[in-house]
């Protein structure tokens, strides 16, 4: 599964490299890209923090923008940034939305047969680590999880139904009831149909209330200036069904003046890692 990578480009910062690969995904069948910062200085397996991104964003966007790479080279993780959507499949209506389609897969397993390729899911929690295990620096079963908006949507997701998969869950700004917001009903629809109990699996309050696994302890930043706050994020739903579980913490901060963009998220982003950087040492 994944197929060989093929290493796009490396740049140097902090002391370790920004690397780019290529590899042809046999899930989303299509060619994808995703970017690995790796710290310098380890003379051990490197631990990985998967950052998902957010809508229109690619694996460069945080790259280029959050300063992660900082707060990874002091803690000595490897951070690895997805690309958000399969690309260039040729789907009708593909790249009308920018909410919908290319760069907005939502990290779930698309039902519907126009979209059956839209597969993030299974790309993020199986194919994915299965490609990095061919690097020799990395520790795929030593792994955490964030993102940022629609990505802070799949970490929560994807963590609370994978808790032997990862054992740190963080999120910016995620959409955290997308069941009943315009963007998770917008996509939801056409890419799992119009049964909405099929919907309730890639909801992170709806998780929250049934999760049995074992304690996980969830940070949430959000800004209190971000546009899309009520009506598309909600994050005291999600913070009021992690109350009622004894097996979840949530510290939902909200950050008072913030907004939704990056200039958010490389504000906290050190936190973040220090974070994942608790639960994976």
């Amino acid at each position: 599964m994944g197929g060989k990578v093929e290493k796009q480009s490396e740049t140097k910062v902090f002391g370790g490299w920004n690397r780019r690969y290529k590899h042809d995904s046999s899930v989303l069948g299509c060619s994808m890209t995703f970017t690995v910062y790796f710290p310098s200085g380890s003379n051990s397996k490197l631990p990985v923090l998967y950052y998902l991104s957010g809508l229109t964003c690619n694996d460069e966007n945080v790259i280029q923008k959050s300063g992660c790479q900082r707060a990874a080279a002091q803690h000595g993780i490897a951070f690895v940034a997805p690309d958000t959507s399969p690309r260039g499949l040729s789907i009708e209506g593909e790249d009308e939305s920018w909410d919908f389609g290319s760069g907005a897969g939502f990290y779930l397993n698309a039902t519907q047969d126009k979209w059956k390729q839209y597969r993030m899911y299974d790309y993020i929690t199986k194919e994915l680590p299965e490609v990095l295990g061919q690097f020799d620096e990395l520790d795929t079963s030593n792994a955490a999880i964030t993102g940022h908006s629609m990505g802070g949507h799949g970490a929560l997701v994807i963590g609370l139904r994978n808790p032997e998969q990862y054992k740190s869950i963080s999120a910016f700004a995620p959409i955290c009831h997308p069941v009943q917001v315009p963007w998770g009903e917008k996509a939801f629809g056409n890419y799992l149909g119009s049964n909405k109990e099929e919907w309730k699996q890639y909801d992170a309050t709806k998780l929250a209330k049934s999760y049995k696994g074992p304690q996980r302890d969830i940070l949430i930043d959000q800004g209190s200036k971000d546009n899309f706050l009520q009506n598309q994020l909600q994050p005291e739903h999600f913070e009021k069904a992690a109350a009622g579980n004894q097996a979840l913490q949530c510290t939902l901060r909200m950050q008072e003046g913030y907004d939704h963009s990056y200039f958010f998220m490389a504000s906290f982003m050190d936190d973040h890692i220090a974070h994942a950087a608790k639960h994976l040492k």
